[in-house]
């Protein structure tokens, strides 16, 4: 498989956006399942006038911070644990964003940003990691201007799992999937903080299916060029074809006092 092939597998109608951006560079750069495909799905739903202040959070490589700034003409503050700044700092210049975007290396509960200084908050297969705790929203949303939006796309169940798995995932199913949960989960979740009103809170269409086709591609593409594919990943969702798992995207606005 070529870079053309590549490009040409990865074009799908649902993400013109992220059609413009040379899948090699994705591909490279993958840590998960297609982070610009769920970055486009989150901005349906959120509408930020250029100029507005966001934070990436769980930003990885900075390719959904590079594609924000990008797309909307905003000022974006790249946020990640795994990665370091420097690298994130190199990619961003790489690709010419360094007016827009500023790379910050930090964990998720020690956020090194004054109060109110965010107009949104964007997370992309990450919040999980570190959202399903009851405390998290409100200590997080000290950053977030009142009225300011979060909005986030996770990895999600169809329906709640319960003690054990799908008796067709019980080969594949692993310890960390505890932080899955449903749309209505979330909603619930973030309602009981009392600091923000849930806008949408879905499953992102069809992207169980794509999830797989990503996968599927991207194995292909890792194997043609001597690098270690995401098998496991793609046996699970092969096993599930849907039925267990997908993506939420879930947004909210943060209440006035």
């Amino acid at each position: 498989m070529d870079a053309t092939e590549l490009k040409e597998r990865l074009t799908l109608d649902a993400y013109p956006r992220s059609a413009r951006y040379d899948a090699e560079w994705v591909a490279d750069n993958m840590m998960g399942p297609h982070p610009l495909w769920l970055m486009e799905s989150l901005l349906e739903l959120v509408d930020l006038p250029p100029g507005t202040r966001v934070l990436d959070l769980g930003c990885g490589k900075a390719l959904t911070s590079i594609f924000v700034a990008r797309e909307l003409d905003v000022q974006v503050v790249a946020h990640d644990w795994w990665i370091p700044a420097a690298d994130n700092e190199a990619r961003i210049a790489d690709q010419h964003e360094s007016a827009r975007v500023e790379p910050v290396h930090a964990e998720a509960h020690t956020l090194p940003f004054a109060a109110e200084s965010f107009d949104a908050i964007l997370s992309v297969d990450a919040y999980q990691y570190f959202g399903t705790a009851d405390l998290y929203l409100a200590q997080l949303l000290t950053v977030l201007r009142p009225g300011g939006t979060i909005a986030i796309a996770v990895p999600a169940t169809v329906d709640e799992v319960g003690v054990d798995p799908p008796a067709h995932q019980r080969d594949h199913w692993a310890p960390d999937f505890a932080c899955f949960h449903t749309p209505r989960w979330w909603r619930d979740h973030w309602v009981k903080s009392g600091i923000v009103t849930v806008e949408r809170a879905e499953l992102v269409p069809h992207f169980a299916e794509h999830w797989l086709w990503w996968c599927e591609v991207t194995d292909e593409w890792a194997r043609a060029h001597g690098r270690t594919p995401f098998e496991d990943e793609t046996a699970l969702l092969r096993a599930d074809r849907g039925r267990t798992l997908g993506f939420a995207r879930v947004v909210a606005r943060k209440l006035s006092r």
